[in-house]
């Protein structure tokens, strides 16, 4: 009590907690006599046999009783009694995370029977009384027997209906992953900056945790709890395993390669990628004082090598499916070229030359060390202590990015040098500790405290070196790609995440109230330096493959590297954060909240949750950091922060002046939600549930850290004075029901209203005055639409917010689990998601560039959204054996891949070349388009009326992310086979094969997705009179995907386990 009291002072004193995530289980319940009457003082204790963890009550007035922040798992013993009745136990209970346990017992007297006590208990699963909104939990045998190669927990989060894994990472219900919220014991275990992918290491597709310490994960994307925050999406939250009495362990390793992947897609050889992964490690948990103290370690390492093209080669005229449009003919012209600029002297003073790298045949290497330490300590009966060491050191090869800015590959339109390319390290140290108290048998209390330091830097492939991006010969697309990565010029990110959490519970009579305070703080030093070895290759074409010899032969292609040399040398010498050095963006911000909740059990089998949320964005030091970089940057108009610029409200197309010092407003945001829970016949068979609230979410940091570093005229990076964190109302209603023979249908339907959703316009542009010429007819700019500087257009990039953004989703799930050991679950979903920017950059200015648009790009026009869906169906089949053998697949087929239908081009003059929807002529219409070559309006003729989404929208503008990629399918399937040696130790053998269906036929599981990524290129004249180009060659809209996406993958696996 002691212990308890001081956390509760130091908690007043600096008055200050996180959000709080789940990372325990409840036992809530009642206990009356025979006759119904509530017992008042009943016992109740529940021991977690395994590390003989004790937690006791007692009923109040009401014969409730409530047992809350449990360690999740089992088996417990709940222990029943009251004086003069008889005691009762329930054994073998085992606790789901964020789930609770009811338990309701009718104690007889002592005199009677025992066969005369009942006692109904439900395991906290479908029917657990705290279920709102649609929920995924996944356990043991989840975790253990489905197929994964990657060991990710993203392959066991599909497991929720409404899981995608398209667009970017893992999305929920059609939201961009960048919205979801990832925990780890309760901590913070986003990627907060929000580079590249959501969560920790996933820029080099690592797994930040093993799987093999992950106890429990759960997905819910409607909880009415309003301690749950962070998210607009849906909260992952995942526990890791602790140590118990027994001593246990289990050391493991995978293998595969190419022999194991296949090499046919529809029938065709495809190039093999010259994969070798391997993956081992080692668990260990333990007492290391018997009911008292426990320990749990993991060590895991993962190796792999793969080709870094993709598998696309060179076209050589085989006509092979995975050759690409890009002549090994023209490889070798540009490499010859390349190797003759002069990038510096040696020690005898002979020339050093330019290595670009291979064009073809080489390899990116991925490789990652993690590891875990927790310890569990239960100090006395009512407080119990978990502290946790996670870490991950990992690095990965990869290309050019692919589309930040514009289209690089590689794929079949475009592909890259090898020195193009980069290794990204991302470095992760976290500590987190937990602290569990029980008060009083009327409150208990959680602390979370936590910081987690990511070390992020990136070693690019290439020597100090300009950008190049080749045209085709036509001009209208990309085609090779060389030189220095655009975005790995001394590109670092130190980011530093402070957590600390309190949750007060306590009950009466019918209530159970909740009282907490978060806080969290993050602070960001990135060195970002973007266009600094020139800008050409970066935010505009090199030259065309045509044109490249004339270029190299000019003494250009020598200045711009000339040029990039000096540039480094001068910015090295100067260092970073100093005039006239490196750039350095120091970001400081975080939240501060504080919620109330009252959790009310009106009556035996119906409960209420409703609560209130408020959430105060901070901004800290970051406006004087920004000040600090317009100084280093020459100073206010003096330098390169001029804002005198004249520039325009898209709202009233008036002139307006934008300070980069102001930052976004910090008003406290409102969350309030209600939801409820009805057992119908109070028997478990039949569950109504639902609810609707507010959900208040993060935005990714780099956006802010535009703003701090990108206040320079050229371009210049902002948030909205008044943005606003995003925020959404969403509203749900489910239904469960359990049938006499065991099968559990569950049905969910939400709707998902945006209030804040992020949206880019360029603040540069006026209302366009203009219009094109010819079919097309659509709204343009003229250079006097535009802001000015120097004679010259500028831009203003600014992220603001639109509420027109929604959501519809529905799905529908049934499972069952026979006596004989099989476990089965089907559920389909569908998603109707539509937003005005289905934003997928880090850049501020990427984000505009890349929204797809007809007309005036400001305008929040609302469409599709990229992400999710629009179809789903999932299947898990598993079943042991008594010979020790578990056989178990997973199976999905889905529509989705969103796509656009675009031009090659500004065609607008708004300043991008690959946002302009197509207009889709009708047949005459066609005949009237003026083309550069014969036979492109034939051709492109052809090809609309081969395209169903083209030939049903003649005379009509394509629509954003309208376009949907073919269903895909995949058929995975896992063999485990246990081979026992005594009774504490075995061996277990494993197989898992992914895209199982391409094993048996190559024309299975095959992925397919649009051969192009801008249609048809144009260029405009001075009298806004468009030329098209169009390749007389494109005859289909969609090609299979040749990367291991549509191949058979097979990982085979040797585990020892003893306990």
């Amino acid at each position: 009590m002691k212990i308890s009291a001081l956390l509760s002072l130091f908690l007043l004193c600096i008055g200050i907690s996180v959000n709080a995530q789940v990372t325990s289980s409840n036992i809530r319940g009642s206990v009356v006599d025979d006759q119904g009457v509530p017992l008042l003082g009943a016992n109740i204790i529940a021991i977690h046999t395994p590390t003989g963890t004790k937690n006791g009550t007692v009923t109040n007035e009401d014969g409730r009783f409530n047992l809350l922040n449990l360690r999740v798992g089992g088996p417990y013993e709940i222990t029943i009694s009251y004086i003069g009745f008889k005691t009762q136990t329930q054994a073998d209970v085992y606790l789901s995370l964020g789930k609770t346990f009811n338990i309701d017992a009718k104690l007889v007297s002592e005199s009677q029977a025992l066969d005369e006590v009942t006692v109904t208990s439900d395991r906290g699963g479908t029917f657990g009384s705290d279920r709102t909104g649609q929920e995924t939990s996944i356990g043991s045998r989840e975790l253990t027997r489905l197929p994964t190669i990657s060991r990710s927990a993203s392959d066991f989060t599909r497991l929720d209906p409404t899981a995608s894994a398209g667009a970017s990472g893992s999305s929920f219900g059609g939201r961009n992953d960048q919205y979801n919220n990832f925990s780890l014991d309760g901590a913070i275990f986003n990627n907060p900056f929000g580079l590249d992918a959501a969560t920790p290491g996933g820029q080099t597709s690592s797994q930040p945790i093993s799987l093999d310490a992950i106890d429990q994960i759960q997905v819910t994307t409607a909880p009415y709890d309003v301690t749950q925050s962070g998210f607009t999406g849906a909260s992952v939250n995942a526990v890791t395993k602790s140590g118990t009495n027994e001593l246990y362990g289990t050391a493991y390793g995978f293998f595969r390669n190419d022999d194991l992947t296949g090499g046919k897609i529809n029938g065709d050889k495809v190039f093999k990628t010259g994969l070798e992964q391997k993956q081992y490690g080692v668990s260990i948990g333990g007492p290391i004082i018997k009911n008292k103290l426990f320990f749990f370690v993991n060590f895991e390492r993962d190796e792999l090598t793969s080709l870094g093209t993709d598998g696309f080669v060179p076209n050589t005229g085989t006509g092979e499916i995975n050759e690409s449009r890009v002549l090994e003919s023209d490889f070798q012209l540009v490499d010859n070229l390349l190797r003759q600029v002069v990038i510096g002297q040696d020690d005898s003073g002979n020339d050093i030359f330019y290595n670009p790298g291979r064009y073809q045949g080489f390899n990116f290497n991925q490789e990652s060390t993690k590891g875990i330490i927790k310890l569990d300590w239960n100090i006395n009966d009512n407080n119990r202590l978990a502290i946790i060491y996670n870490f991950l050191n990992a690095s990965k090869g990869k290309p050019a990015n692919r589309d930040a800015i514009t289209f690089r590959g590689p794929n079949t339109q475009t592909l890259q040098f090898e020195n193009a390319g980069y290794e990204i390290n991302n470095n992760i140290q976290s500590f987190q500790l937990e602290l569990n108290s029980r008060l009083s048998d009327e409150a208990t209390n959680k602390l979370q405290v936590g910081y987690t330091h990511f070390d992020d830097f990136r070693n690019p492939f290439s020597t100090p070196a300009p950008s190049i991006v080749i045209l085709d010969d036509t001009g209208s697309s990309n085609y090779i790609i060389g030189g220095h990565e655009p975005f790995s010029i001394n590109n670092t990110l130190d980011q530093k995440v402070f957590q600390i959490t309190n949750n007060l519970n306590f009950f009466q009579g019918d209530h159970t109230f909740t009282i907490g305070f978060s806080f969290e703080k993050f602070e960001f030093d990135n060195s970002f330096n973007l266009g600094a070895y020139g800008t050409q290759g970066v935010f505009f074409p090199t030259t065309t493959i045509t044109d490249f010899p004339n270029f190299a032969s000019s003494g250009a292609l020598q200045q711009s590297f000339d040029n990039a040399i000096a540039t480094n040398n001068a910015f090295n010498a100067a260092g970073v954060g100093n005039p006239g050095g490196w750039a350095l963006a120091e970001t400081n911000v975080g939240q501060l909240s504080f919620y109330l909740q009252d959790q009310w059990d009106i009556k035996e089998n119906f409960k209420i949750t409703y609560g209130i949320r408020f959430d105060k964005p901070l901004y800290f030091d970051t406006s004087e950091k920004i000040s600090e970089n317009i100084a280093r940057k020459g100073g206010v108009e003096t330098g390169t922060y001029k804002p005198s610029i004249q520039y325009f409200d898209p709202a009233t197309n008036e002139p307006i002046f934008l300070d980069s010092e102001q930052l976004p407003t910090n008003k406290v945001l409102i969350s309030p939600r209600v939801g409820f829970n009805w057992d119908v016949k109070n028997d478990k068979t039949l569950q109504i549930r639902g609810g609707s609230g507010v959900f208040t979410g993060r935005f990714p940091f780099v956006w802010l850290g535009n703003q701090v570093q990108g206040v320079d005229f050229f371009f210049y990076q902002i948030l909205d004075p008044d943005f606003k964190w995003p925020q959404v109302w969403r509203t749900n209603v489910g239904v469960d029901k359990k049938f006499e023979d065991g099968l559990i249908l569950t049905a969910d339907v939400s709707y998902t209203k945006d209030i804040n959703a992020a949206h880019v316009q360029n603040w540069g542009l006026s209302a366009p005055s203009q219009t094109l010429n010819g079919v097309d007819n659509r709204a343009v700019y003229a250079n006097d639409d535009k802001s000015q500087i120097f004679g010259g257009p500028t831009n203003a990039y600014v992220f603001t917010n639109s509420d027109k953004g929604r959501i519809w989703n529905a799905s529908v799930k049934a499972q069952k689990t026979w006596s004989n050991g099989i476990y089965a679950m089907a559920a389909y979903s569908f998603l109707n998601a539509q937003e005005v920017n289905s934003v997928d950059a880090e850049i501020t200015g990427d984000a505009f560039a890349g929204n797809a648009i007809v007309g005036n790009p400001n305008n929040d026009v609302l469409s599709f959204s990229r992400y999710g869906d629009t179809h789903r169906v999932i299947g898990v089949f598993s079943k042991g054996f008594s010979t020790g053998t578990t056989v178990s697949a997973f199976f999905e087929y889905a529509k989705s891949g969103r796509f656009n239908y675009i031009y090659g081009g500004d065609i607008n003059n708004d300043g991008s070349g690959i946002n302009d929807l197509l207009y889709i002529p009708t047949a005459s219409e066609v005949t009237q388009m003026n083309f550069s070559g014969a036979g492109q309006a034939e051709a492109f003729e052809a090809f609309i009326q081969q395209d169903d989404y083209l030939s049903g929208r003649r005379g009509q503008y394509a629509e954003r992310y309208a376009a949907l990629a073919p269903w895909r399918s995949t058929f995975d399937v896992k063999v485990l086979q246990d081979i026992n040696i005594n009774d504490k130790n075995k061996f277990q053998i494993s197989l898992d094969i992914l895209n199982f269906g391409n094993l048996l036929n190559s024309n299975w599981g095959v992925v397919e997705a649009p051969n192009f990524d801008q249609l048809i290129g144009v260029t405009v004249d001075d009298t806004n009179t468009p030329t098209y180009t169009f390749d007389p060659s494109r005859n289909s809209t969609f090609g299979a995907v040749t990367s291991e996406l549509s191949r058979w993958r097979m990982q085979i696996g040797l585990r020892y386990i003893f306990n």
